[in-house]
């Protein structure tokens, strides 16, 4: 339950709550929050049991998120493709355009301009400033 807390970030909690609640209560208060802790543990537990026994044994919690619900008990697979598939047409489009994109960088590269002078690369055209100016 605490894993993103480090020790130092444990050691500065006791240390406040030494300061709030000084060295006669906070063992008192640690033991009523270990307390409440594991009775709140016990609720949840005993709440996801009772779900599971009310609704069956194929039954996730994460089923009752709204969406979640609606995929699995509304939409059909084919329903769910449909859906998914204009999405994935266009992230095949802009896959795509970053190949034709990185093409054309490496053809600009290699051919001069008209003029007869190297094109500006895009490291020299990101270095232009026009605040400079």
């Amino acid at each position: 339950m605490f894993e993103n807390l480090g020790w130092s970030e444990i050691i500065v909690l006791v240390l406040i709550g030494l300061f709030v609640f000084g060295p006669d209560r906070l063992p008192k208060v640690i033991g009523e929050a270990g307390r409440m802790l594991r009775t709140l543990r016990q609720m949840a537990r005993g709440a996801s049991a009772e779900l599971r026994d009310e609704l069956g044994t194929d039954f996730e919690i994460e089923d009752l998120h709204p969406k979640r619900f609606v995929r699995k008990h509304l939409l059909s697979e084919e329903d769910e493709a449909a859906l998914r598939k204009p999405l994935q047409d266009a992230m095949r489009d802009f896959e795509e355009l970053q190949h034709v994109d990185e093409v054309t960088e490496a053809y600009r590269d290699e051919t001069p301009s008209p003029n007869g002078h190297k094109t500006p690369t895009k490291d020299r055209a990101a270095r232009y400033d026009d605040d400079a100016t």
